[in-house]
């Protein structure tokens, strides 16, 4: 073959190498070392959001008040060389750690003729639970400050269904339980307040321990991404000194009932 013709093909090959579509990149190519992916770089993801809740005035209580509901949780943390919890994934899954609140309002002479008038309580501490794909666990611990002092907390098991991608139910038993001062507080009665009440309410010492057992539900809807219209209702049957105190027996029910309706959006932040 001359030169001229060996310099003709060597152009020619140049050229349709040229014209060639490159080859695509392979879809399974892990990402270059040092490149974060989006998941990455997401160090935590927490709910904010408000409601109002409908429950009983006061513990024991068979009247009932509307109040604030806060929706806070922390369903994923991450931080480097320390700890790691929770899910990215909307869906949950693993242990998870947050906020607990709770709230009783005030209770007065109005209302128990004779007995001491009890301010409203605040309640505030930490829930921590474990999710699997169809069920749950959960405890929470809250300190009561205001008109009662002491600890409270619950005990619960959830079972979970997902109909649809946006629809979250769970129900479940729950239990709760409170210190000796917070009990005595709601429904003991002193003999000072057996004697101002004319007898109604016999003298009466609540110790701590079980408050109530009974059933929860809640329903999660996300209507737009990341916004979630939540609901939740239970039913507590008061138990032990709870149930037996003269507060609940004379003017009070030991059946419990609380709904709460409200709105709250999810945010994934990168904090490191």
């Amino acid at each position: 073959m001359s030169r001229r013709a060996v310099l003709s093909f060597a152009v020619l090959a140049l050229a349709a190498a040229s014209d060639a579509p490159a080859l695509a990149a392979d879809p399974y190519e892990l990402p270059p070392q040092g490149v974060a992916t989006p998941d990455e770089r997401i160090d935590a993801v927490f709910e904010l959001g408000a409601g109002v809740a409908v429950s009983p005035e006061y513990e024991g209580s068979d009247d009932y008040e509307a109040s604030p509901w806060p929706i806070l949780g922390l369903d994923y943390l991450s931080i480097p060389g320390l700890v790691t919890f929770g899910s990215i994934n909307p869906q949950g899954g693993g242990l998870s750690i947050g906020p607990s609140f709770g709230y009783n309002g005030e209770r007065d002479d109005d209302d128990l003729d004779g007995l001491d008038d009890v301010d409203a309580t605040y309640e505030a501490g930490l829930k921590l639970g474990y999710e699997w794909e169809n069920a749950e666990i959960y405890g929470e611990a809250r300190y009561a400050f205001g008109g009662a002092e002491g600890f409270v907390g619950a005990l619960g098991a959830n079972a979970i269904a997902r109909p649809s991608q946006a629809l979250l139910l769970k129900a479940g038993p729950r239990a709760t339980f409170a210190s000796d001062d917070y009990m005595d507080t709601y429904f003991g009665v002193d003999p000072d307040e057996f004697v101002r009440s004319g007898g109604k309410f016999d003298a009466f010492e609540a110790d701590g321990g079980f408050k109530s057992v009974g059933l929860e539900a809640s329903a999660r809807y996300e209507f737009a991404p990341t916004w979630f219209l939540n609901a939740e209702g239970s039913y507590m049957r008061l138990v032990g000194d709870a149930k037996d105190s003269p507060v609940v027996q004379e003017e009070g029910s030991e059946d419990q009932f609380t709904f709460g309706l409200g709105l709250s959006k999810r945010f994934s932040v990168d904090l490191f």
